[in-house]
C-alpha cells in the first residue's frame, strides 16, 4: 500500500497595536479544530482556502487539520493568560497528531502579548520542538509581519502576501502549499537572505498597484518567478506593534543559492530605501477637515480615520471627528462607525424607533476620547453577524445598533470589527454613496470601495492608536535610529542568511 504523506495545517493570526491600552483576549479570537477548521476555510478566499486547493488535488496527500485561532479583528495587545491558553492549545494540538511529512502555518506576523513579544516565533520554535528538525515547515505571513530571526531560524521558507491592499490571500496559501510539496519531494533545498531595513512607513505610495512600493514588490515577485527563486518579498511591518525586531525587511529565498539570495534581497532593499521617504500621508487636522467639508458640493466626501482602524489593532471607539463635526455646526449627512457596547446595550433595551439619551465613545480608549451626550433614535438593531464584502469572511460586531442623531447616522458595534470594506454599514442598512460625507477608519480599502467614487477623501490627523502620525505615538521598543521617528536615519545594507540542513 502507498504511503500517504502527511501534512499537518495551523493558523494563528492576530495584528495587534500595542499603543491600544485595551487589551485583547480569547473571546476576541474564534477558534476552529478538526474538520471545522477545513470546512470554514474552503467556504472563503484565505490563505488555508488556497493552500487547500493546492494540497487536495493529490491524492497521495493526507491533510490533517490541528488547530486554527484567528483574531475576530485586529486589537490591542493580547493578555499574558490568553496568550498562554492560545499558545498551549497550539503546541498540544501538534503534540498529539501522529507523524507528519510536512507542515503549513498560516500566520500574520505582527501578534504582541504583554510579555512575549514575538509570538509567532516562539509558536515556531515550539513546533520544531516537538515535530523535529527533518519536518519541513513553510509559513505564510502578512506583508504587515515583523519578521524575527527565530521565525526564519524555525522554518524551511517563508512566503508573504504581494498586495497591498490585500487581495492574494488565496493566492498566497497556494504558493505556500506549491513550495511545500517542492521542499518535501527534495526537489529544491531552500536559503533564505533577510535584510533589515530601519523604516516605517505609511501612505498612498504603499498601494502595490499605484505607488512606489509596488516595485520592490515587483522586482520580488521576478526573483520567485524566475528558475531557482523560491520566495521573496517585503515586510513593512506594522508600526503599531511596537515590539524590539519592529521595522522593515526585505527577504528572498532561492533553491540552495545564498550568494544569490543575499544579492537580490539586498537590490529589494536598496530600492525600498530610495523610496522610502515619500512613503509617508500629508495629514490635515481636524480643523482644516471641518473647513474643507464645506467647500465640496459633488457628492460624498471620504474622511480617512486611519487613526483608528480596527483592522490596524485601535480600539475604534475614536468620537474624535464627530466632536469635531458638532462643534462646527456641520450640517451634512454623516456616517460614521464607533465602537460602543454601552450605548447598544441601551439601544436594545429602548427598542427600534425609540429615542434614547446616551453617551457616544470613549469606552475603550478613555485616555484619547471623552464619552459625547447625545440624543439619539433607534433605527436598526442587529445580532451583529454578517460577512465581509471582501472575501466573504464571517465577521462578528456583537450587538450593533443603528443610531441617528440630527444628521448624524452612527453604526455602533459592540466589539470592534475590521472595516476595510463597507461590510459593517451594509450589515445595518446602510449605503455610504447616500451620504455627503463618511468616516473611513481603515488606511486603505479597495479602490472601488470608496476612492473610485468618493468626490475628495480627507487624510485627517486625528488621535488614535493607529495614527499615521507615527511621532505621536511614542515607540520605545522598536530599534533607533529609525525613519520617521529620527532625523538623518543611515541605511547600511547587510543581509543575514539562513540556511536549514538538507533532509
Amino acid at each position: 500500500m502507498t504511503h500517504r504523506r502527511r501534512i499537518l495545517i495551523a493558523e494563528c493570526k492576530q495584528e495587534v497595536s500595542t499603543f491600544n491600552p485595551h487589551l485583547s483576549g480569547v473571546d476576541d479570537f474564534t477558534i476552529r479544530t478538526g474538520t471545522a477548521l477545513f470546512d470554514y476555510h474552503r467556504a472563503v478566499h484565505t490563505e488555508i482556502g488556497g493552500a487547500l486547493r493546492v494540497l487536495e488535488a493529490h491524492d497521495d496527500l493526507e491533510l490533517v487539520p490541528a488547530y486554527g485561532a484567528c483574531l475576530i479583528t485586529s486589537g490591542g495587545t493580547l493578555a499574558k493568560p490568553d496568550w498562554e491558553q492560545i499558545a498551549g492549545d497550539f503546541i498540544r494540538a501538534l503534540e498529539a497528531v501522529p507523524p507528519l511529512d510536512g507542515v503549513y502555518f498560516c500566520m500574520h506576523g505582527a501578534m504582541a502579548s504583554e510579555e512575549e513579544l514575538d509570538p509567532e516565533g516562539y509558536l515556531l520554535e515550539q513546533a520544531r520542538r516537538v515535530l523535529g528538525e527533518r519536518v519541513p515547515i513553510v509559513v505564510s505571513l502578512d506583508l504587515h509581519g515583523i519578521l524575527t530571526e527565530r521565525m526564519v531560524r524555525h522554518s524551511n521558507a517563508i512566503v508573504a502576501y504581494h498586495t497591498y491592499p490585500h487581495v492574494d490571500f488565496f493566492e498566497t496559501g497556494e504558493r505556500a502549499a506549491r513550495l511545500l510539496l517542492r521542499i518535501m519531494a527534495g526537489e529544491v533545498h531552500p536559503v533564505t537572505a533577510v535584510v533589515p531595513i530601519p523604516a516605517l512607513v505609511r501612505g498612498d505610495e504603499l498601494i502595490t498597484a499605484t505607488g512606489l512600493f509596488g516595485e520592490s514588490i515587483r522586482l520580488a515577485q521576478a526573483v520567485e518567478s524566475s528558475p531557482g527563486g523560491l520566495s521573496a518579498g517585503m515586510f513593512i511591518g506594522n508600526p503599531f506593534t511596537d515590539v524590539p525586531a519592529l521595522q522593515s525587511y526585505s527577504f528572498v529565498v532561492t533553491d540552495n543559492e545564498p550568494e544569490r539570495a543575499e544579492r537580490e534581497a539586498l537590490h529589494i532593499a536598496e530600492n525600498f530605501w530610495s523610496h522610502h521617504e515619500r512613503m509617508q500621508v500629508p495629514l490635515i487636522s481636524l480643523e482644516e477637515m471641518s473647513r474643507r467639508l464645506t467647500q465640496f458640493t459633488c457628492g460624498t466626501v471620504g474622511i480617512v480615520d486611519a487613526a483608528d482602524a480596527t483592522s490596524s489593532g485601535a480600539s475604534g471607539d475614536s468620537n474624535a471627528i464627530l466632536r469635531t463635526l458638532i462643534a462646527t455646526g456641520y450640517q451634512g449627512r454623516t456616517l460614521l462607525p464607533i465602537v460602543d457596547a454601552p450605548a447598544v446595550q441601551r439601544a436594545y433595551e429602548a427598542g427600534i424607533g425609540a429615542t434614547i439619551q446616551t453617551s457616544i465613545g470613549g469606552t475603550l480608549d478613555p485616555r484619547r476620547f471623552t464619552p459625547i451626550p447625545m440624543t439619539a433614535r433607534v433605527r436598526m438593531l442587529s445580532d451583529g453577524h454578517f460577512r465581509s464584502e471582501s472575501f466573504g469572511e464571517k465577521w462578528y460586531s456583537g450587538p450593533s445598533a443603528l443610531l441617528e442623531s440630527d444628521n448624524f447616522t452612527i453604526a455602533v458595534g459592540s466589539r470592534a470589527v475590521s472595516l476595510y470594506d463597507r461590510a459593517f454599514f451594509y450589515s445595518l442598512g446602510q449605503n455610504p454613496k447616500h451620504f455627503d460625507a463618511v468616516v473611513i477608519k481603515s488606511p486603505h480599502c479597495q479602490h472601488h470601495m470608496y476612492a473610485d467614487w468618493c468626490c475628495a477623501m480627507l487624510n485627517v490627523d486625528a488621535p488614535g492608536s493607529s495614527s499615521a502620525n507615527l511621532r505621536y505615538l511614542g515607540h520605545t521598543r522598536c530599534p533607533r535610529p529609525i525613519f520617521p521617528l529620527d532625523d538623518e536615519v543611515v541605511f547600511t545594507p547587510r543581509a543575514t542568511i539562513f540556511h536549514r540542513a538538507k533532509r
